[in-house]
């Protein structure tokens, strides 16, 4: 599965960004999608997901509320609205893809395989 990154750029503090995340393999609905973000210096943290259906969907807390993850499986997209934008959301955004995913798994970077090229998010002050 290839995945491609897109929708980022610099926003004012309060503003919003919608993310998008291309796949490349026709079985995309099979697959659960996450988003995660680095920050400078920092580790790579879990942002969103959403299963395979889209029936389900997870955040951090720090996002929850602002930020909402869906999906397009016709046409093999997922998106992440980003709302209320603060200067700490402030990061490189990735999304990553797994085949199936139970729900005690899906916030665990570490079961997560493919992963796209990242597309920078910068909130100003």
């Amino acid at each position: 599965v290839q995945l491609q990154a897109s929708g980022g750029g610099l926003v004012q503090a309060g503003g919003s960004l919608r993310l998008s995340c291309a796949a490349s393999r026709r079985t995309f609905s099979n697959y659960a999608m996450g988003w995660f973000r680095q920050a400078p210096g920092k580790e790579r943290e879990f942002v969103a997901a959403i299963r395979w259906s889209g029936g389900s969907t997870y955040y951090a807390d720090s996002v929850k509320g602002r930020f909402a993850i869906s999906r397009d499986n016709a046409k093999n997209t997922v998106f992440l609205q980003m709302n209320s934008l603060k200067p700490e959301d402030t990061a490189v955004y990735y999304c990553a893809a797994k085949s199936g995913g139970i729900s005690s798994t899906m916030r665990d970077i570490k079961t997560y395989v493919y992963w796209g090229q990242g597309t920078l998010v910068t909130v100003s002050s």
